[in-house]
């Protein structure tokens, strides 16, 4: 592993003079999930490429992979790159020249580039549209390896994909092509494997922890979902360093996953009231007050958030679990406002439903709590994340479209009639298949406002928007088909 990883570095710090070589092996490194081991490398080079042509004025700027591929990785980076790079590529009308549809390679790299663009930058829509238009044409008349690279682009793009199945797909075509790097592949290999056996390691723990709080006997609604809970915190940090943060997350989801099923459990008003005024009180002694089925849920909530305390008090971080506190308290008096709504029959206004659904989609929830065991997260950084800044709430905003439009029909099924897709046929007399183009544009727009929201400057770490980031990708990704429609 060290000797690879040594030989890796040499390849970094030996790379030749050209950009394209340069941003060729980095793009390699990091699709293959192991530039987590040369981050300060990587940043490095980065920079020097970006400060020698921001402009990309270079005679290899013509060249539209070269283009495409730096513009993207200097962007998913954090550099503000101004899309006009691009207008070489152009006609005179605005329109990208035929010619390029040729050039399959750039043609990816361009489509890939494009769902980084943010609002106003309407090259990168037009972008869009042709290599989409173009790829689809073509897709079908490529060989085989390229065949599939482009279909698997057109299926689930870079930049809104779940890193960690993304390396998972690259290193399987990686190892397929003719030009692949042995020392690199190797190395790919052997780290993917070794992350894998911290997962089953970390997901046994859980395991325990689950299989001992014996909700699948004592709950009758309980539902098992811990191996899909740990598919989620992958998503969010797959890096070894983030172990513990991966357990209290999926610990995390499990828990306000049995919570939601107690709420779905029961229709008598008064138990749920009491229910929710324990969990605002956040006191042991309040336990006493509620149904026998209520106590078991509850007990453990505190007891997950007591464990969560005494474990970052070992690095004089114990204070900032309660924000993760306050989330769960706030999604659960979401949850409440929810269920009277079914339990009365009322539809509310759109407005009404949207105040009360980004806290029920759980994303505040789950991003303050995927800072938790990330040891680099500090006060202000949840300090920041509890006043809802542009970027979470775009990032909310985004995770609850996608879920209102997974978890519609079964919604429906279970006679909910306080759904967003309800509402807004209510409201503004659409019909379903045009509040779905709609929400489709929503979607769109929110992805443009995330984009905006990692470019520099910023004073949030890198580190913590990422995690924001991949948390919405993992719910992008997750509910994109309709499946597994399933809200907490």
């Amino acid at each position: 592993m060290e000797t690879m990883k040594e030989k890796t570095r040499s390849m970094l710090l030996a790379c030749g003079k050209t950009v394209y070589e340069k941003l060729n092996l980095i793009d390699i490194i990091e699709r293959l999930g192991i530039a987590y081991h040369f981050e300060k490398q990587i940043d490095n080079m980065l920079y020097h490429i970006h400060n020698a042509d921001p402009d990309f004025e270079g005679h290899e700027y013509n060249d539209l992979y070269i283009c495409a591929l730096q513009f993207r990785m200097l962007r998913q980076h954090g550099y503000n790159i101004s899309p006009g790079v691009f207008r070489k590529f152009q006609y005179g009308n605005g329109q990208f020249k035929r010619s390029l549809s040729t050039d399959v390679l750039g043609m990816v790299c361009l489509y890939e580039a494009s769902h980084v663009r943010t609002h106003g930058e309407y090259i990168l829509d037009e972008a869009l549209a042709f290599t989409t238009t173009h790829l689809q044409s073509t897709v079908q008349h490529l060989k085989s390896a390229l065949k599939k690279q482009v279909t698997h682009a057109l299926e689930q793009s870079l930049q809104k994909g779940i890193p960690r199945a993304e390396i998972r797909y690259y290193i399987s075509n990686y190892d397929e092509g003719e030009s692949k790097n042995d020392v690199l592949l190797r190395f790919a290999k052997l780290d993917f494997n070794l992350l894998q056996m911290l997962y089953k390691n970390e997901l046994g723990e859980i395991s325990r922890w689950w299989k001992d709080l014996n909700f699948m006997t004592t709950l009758p609604y309980a539902k098992d979902r811990i191996i899909e809970c740990h598919f989620w915190t992958v998503g969010v940090y797959f890096e070894p360093q983030y172990s513990q943060a991966r357990i209290m997350l999926a610990k995390t989801i499990a828990m306000i996953s049995i919570v939601y099923d107690t709420f779905n459990a029961s229709d008598i008003l008064k138990e749920l009231d009491i229910y929710t005024d324990a969990i605002q009180r956040w006191d042991i002694n309040q336990i006493d007050e509620l149904p026998n089925y209520m106590k078991l849920s509850y007990k453990a909530l505190l007891d997950l958030y007591e464990d969560y305390e005494k474990e970052l008090a070992k690095d004089g971080r114990s204070s900032v679990v309660h924000y993760a506190k306050e989330r769960m308290k706030e999604v659960v008096r979401s949850y409440y406002v929810e269920k009277i709504w079914f339990i009365k029959g009322y539809m509310p206004h759109v407005s009404q439903y949207l105040n009360n659904a980004l806290a029920t989609s759980t994303y505040y929830l789950l991003a303050t709590t995927s800072c938790l065991g990330m040891k680099s997260a500090i006060e202000e950084d949840f300090e920041w994340l509890s006043k809802n800044p542009k970027f979470l709430e775009t990032n909310a905003t985004l995770c609850r479209v996608v879920d209102d439009i997974a978890s519609y029909e079964v919604e429906k099924g279970r006679g909910q009639i306080a759904t967003r897709i309800e509402c807004y046929m209510r409201d503004y007399g659409v019909l379903t298949e045009e509040l779905m183009d709609k929400f489709q544009e929503m979607i769109e727009i929110a992805w443009k406002d995330v984009n905006k929201g990692i470019l520099k400057p910023t004073h949030v770490p890198m580190e913590i928007l990422n995690r924001i980031l991949n948390l919405a990708r993992v719910i992008d990704v997750t509910y994109k088909h309709n499946q597994n429609a399933k809200s907490f």
